[in-house]
């Protein structure tokens, strides 16, 4: 029986995952012989979490005039957004760290994202249930001081 070729899906990390990984999967786990290789994927290469193929496929179809779209631009693409989506959950997390909670609500990433300058710039947008930055200005919290000194005198 000639071995099955592995067919999409999520079992390209080299683990055996029930069905549809066939032979290749087993061969994979128990070592790579001679004439087999290990399948990896893209993501893997660049050492990345972030899905560099179905990245590279969303910038070929965004693209207008079917212009071609290499190879590192997926790669390049998929890092920036990894970053950004690591930096972001980290402060999301300290937020609702000083707030004692372990779960990461909208409010934690409103709070994040507006408390860090340079995210505040990139991210121009409305987070919904995020609310708003706690605030008061100077000149209503210093007036009502001077008020109560004046009828005191």
């Amino acid at each position: 029986m000639a071995p099955q070729k592995a067919t999409g899906g999520k079992s390209k990390s080299g683990a055996p995952s029930g069905q549809g990984a066939g032979a290749t999967a087993g061969a994979v786990a128990g070592g790579a012989t001679a004439g087999q290789r290990t399948i990896q994927t893209r993501s893997q290469r660049a050492g990345l979490q972030f899905p560099v193929g179905r990245i590279h496929r969303y910038l070929k179809q965004r693209t207008q005039h079917n212009v071609r779209i290499g190879a590192k631009a997926a790669v390049y693409t998929s890092a920036i957004l990894e970053y950004l989506t690591a930096e972001v959950l980290e402060l999301a997390g300290n937020a609702s760290k000083d707030l004692r909670v372990k779960r990461i609500t909208p409010r934690h990433l409103q709070l994040a994202i507006r408390g860090d300058e340079e995210l505040d710039i990139l991210v121009r947008a409305t987070i919904a249930g995020g609310g708003v930055l706690p605030f008061i200005h100077k000149s209503l919290t210093a007036g009502t001081g001077k008020n109560k000194k004046l009828e005191g005198q």
